[in-house]
């Protein structure tokens, strides 16, 4: 029995890999942070009935039909009115750069054609970059209208020939094809997974193979080495970004009236501020299996919070927050505006900035870094 079993052997065993989780204090946050990190982001931050969007009122003549109207609509949860006096001009900026998802438009003489029975009609212009942001809040249309203005007018506008029309123009991607918005935004998933992971394990391989110290015997500063280390990695996402967008393009049919340009720019600082991120975590992890799971404890949270698989403004706003200070939210913002909205660089110019400091701030942090772990 002592040859093929022993409780002494076995409990030798579970003594030191007991000690080596303890040991292992990376891991073993892991363990206990991504289940929780889970449970809290699926739990309170996701929701697929985006709620209170932001919207704008283009009314000439506010009179009492059209608060009625605003009203109605603010009372059905979906829609809150952030610029309830605002131009067609100032809207259509609005709409573009992504500060609304509806833009409200009511004629000046909708007042006088509900009183004389005409048919008056309403434009809600919805931003449909993202099919399902805008799908509950078109879906409570049908009889908004005409009960808002009956209560008001104390009139009978049930006849079709009287009620009110709404009709609903759906902004770039009228078919509410949800390849246009998903095809995208994989791009940015893609780049993230692979430039974070394959960059994170370059310095650790280095660690694990004690090859380490002949890099360090090398006369090169940390600035060279870690341009020696994510520059050839850039190369790599320059071909995974042909690849998806070439796909996007010939297989999926997504529209691209932007600057070719500016895409590519916007494209080269998220994937250096992720080659970036991927050093930083080298220089953190002891081991690739350490790097692996940070790419991993950081590749989740941005899959959830970026808008990317869920309504970004369906989210709390504590979500939102957290959201914003993803690279991944800011580069799915700037590639879904230039290719389906053909926004040009004024309009992206939030987005691109911010993926600028992220930039910044990693590198440097990434130097110091190198050089209180190595010294």
């Amino acid at each position: 029995m002592t040859r093929f079993f022993s409780l002494t052997r076995l409990r030798a065993l579970l003594t030191k890999e007991s000690i080596q989780m303890r040991r292992d204090r990376l891991t073993f946050g892991m363990m206990l942070g991504i289940p929780l990190l889970q449970l809290m982001l699926f739990g309170f931050a996701i929701n697929t009935d985006p709620k209170e969007l932001p919207a704008a009122l283009v009314a000439p003549t506010q009179d009492r039909f059209t608060r009625a109207m605003v009203s109605a609509l603010e009372l059905t949860g979906y829609y809150r009115f952030i610029a309830p006096d605002t131009t067609a001009a100032e809207a259509e900026v609005m709409i573009a750069r992504g500060d609304v998802a509806f833009v409200v438009t009511v004629p000046s003489d909708f007042g006088r054609r509900i009183e004389r029975g005409d048919g008056a009609t309403i434009l809600i212009e919805a931003d449909a970059t993202d099919p399902s942001v805008a799908s509950g809040a078109i879906s409570t249309l049908g009889t908004v209208a005409a009960d808002a203005l009956s209560r008001e007018a104390g009139l009978n506008l049930t006849a079709p020939s009287a009620a009110p029309s709404i009709i609903v123009h759906r902004r770039y991607n009228p078919e509410g094809i949800t390849q246009y918005n998903i095809v995208p935004g994989l791009l940015g998933v893609i780049l993230q997974l692979t430039m974070v992971m394959m960059t994170s394990m370059a310095l650790t391989r280095e660690i694990e193979r004690g090859t380490m110290e002949n890099l360090l015997s090398m006369p090169a500063t940390p600035l060279e080495i870690m341009l020696g280390k994510v520059v050839p990695y850039l190369v790599v996402g320059a071909v995974q970004v042909t690849v998806v967008l070439v796909a996007a393009k010939v297989i999926f049919g997504v529209p691209f009236v932007g600057s070719l340009g500016l895409l590519l720019g916007g494209i080269f600082v998220f994937v250096l501020a992720l080659v970036i991120l991927g050093y930083l975590i080298s220089t953190i992890a002891r081991t690739q299996m350490q790097a692996m799971q940070l790419t991993f404890f950081f590749f989740l949270p941005s899959l959830l919070l970026s808008g990317f698989m869920f309504p970004y403004r369906g989210m709390p706003a504590w979500a939102q927050v957290l959201g914003e200070v993803l690279p991944l939210t800011h580069f799915l913002r700037l590639i879904r505006s230039v290719m389906l909205k053909g926004a040009d660089m004024a309009t992206v110019a939030g987005s691109l900035g911010a993926l600028g400091v992220f930039v910044l701030v990693l590198a440097l942090v990434s130097l110091l870094r190198f050089r209180r772990t190595l010294d």
